[in-house]
């Protein structure tokens, strides 16, 4: 007999929540904003909503189902099911945040602050859970297959992001590697010096991956979400005898890569901003960064 569904409702520490850990008490945490002139009301209000959505969502899982909570600090530790649905409550970046853990399960985004939030990935409301999660469960649901990028290293391990993976310093160093790229725009191979290459989907092309090709006012036509693609740029490349500037953005299709060949004491290779999940990388290791075969089923 196969498992009833689970849901899991996956969320994050509000700001009150915080405040209320760092200082204690409501009191303390008041007074600590006011003297700054600013109140913890706005704060308690948006903790408050927040409560109010998970509460809502929570009680719309069916009574057959099964369901549990997750914080996003513990995503690290949590075991998905296959027969899950994932229900994140809360902003556009905690779905990215969760979409590395995941192997197919349908994504349910719920926006527990509408008006705050672009609601790119976040698309539903908390009213809307109750007609959502039957039908994410079902064989016909329709979902928006998401592209996402993958950095594996010459020793095997990997790393799976939404957005971008960043490959460069821990600090504020220079990262000092050679990159061979495939795809359009930037073929080849070159030794450079810079602050760190980013490689992102089409999801990622309205964050950080997009403020570069901004910058830079490049050419390039960035993918959509479920494009079968990513695009790549060098940020603050420095030419110098033995570096150069040439290669400094491209695309990758579906079975192209870039790979960095590390020549740096340290660098490291996070996604989607979590820095706390990196990879450690040595002189003389090398990572590819290309297209995932995992992608994220987002319930339209």
């Amino acid at each position: 007999m196969s498992l009833a569904p689970r849901a899991v409702l996956v969320h994050r520490r509000t700001e009150y929540e915080e405040l209320l850990a760092r200082h204690g008490t409501h009191g303390q945490a008041a007074f600590f904003l006011g003297a700054r002139g600013r109140s913890v009301d706005e704060v308690r209000e948006r903790h408050e909503r927040m409560r109010r959505a998970l509460t809502a969502v929570a009680g719309a899982v069916p009574p057959a189902w099964r369901q549990t909570t997750v914080e996003r600090a513990d995503l690290d530790r949590f075991l998905f099911g296959p027969e899950d649905v994932v229900v994140v409550v809360g902003q556009d970046g905690l779905v990215a945040n969760t979409a590395k853990y995941l192997t197919g399960q349908p994504v349910v985004g719920i926006d527990a602050d509408p008006g705050r939030n672009p609601g790119v990935l976040v698309r539903h409301r908390p009213a809307d859970a109750r007609r959502l999660l039957p039908y994410a469960a079902g064989p016909g649901v329709a979902a928006d297959e998401l592209t996402m990028v993958a950095a594996t290293t010459d020793d095997g391990r990997r790393l799976l992001a939404l957005n971008e993976i960043y490959v460069g310093p821990a600090g504020h160093q220079t990262a000092r590697y050679t990159l061979d790229a495939e795809g359009e725009g930037g073929a080849g191979s070159e030794a450079q010096a810079s602050s760190g290459v980013l490689a992102g989907t089409g999801t990622g092309a309205t964050g950080w991956l997009r403020s570069l090709w901004q910058q830079r006012s490049s050419a390039l036509a960035l993918p959509s979400p479920t494009d079968p693609g990513l695009a790549w740029f060098v940020r603050e490349a420095w030419p110098s005898p033995a570096t150069g500037t040439s290669r400094v953005e491209g695309l990758l299709g579906p079975s192209e890569g870039l790979r960095l060949t590390v020549e740096s004491d340290r660098l490291v290779a996070f996604g989607d901003g979590v820095e706390s999940d990196a990879l450690d990388l040595t002189w003389g290791q090398a990572v590819r960064l290309a297209v995932a075969e995992t992608r994220l089923r987002l319930v339209a």
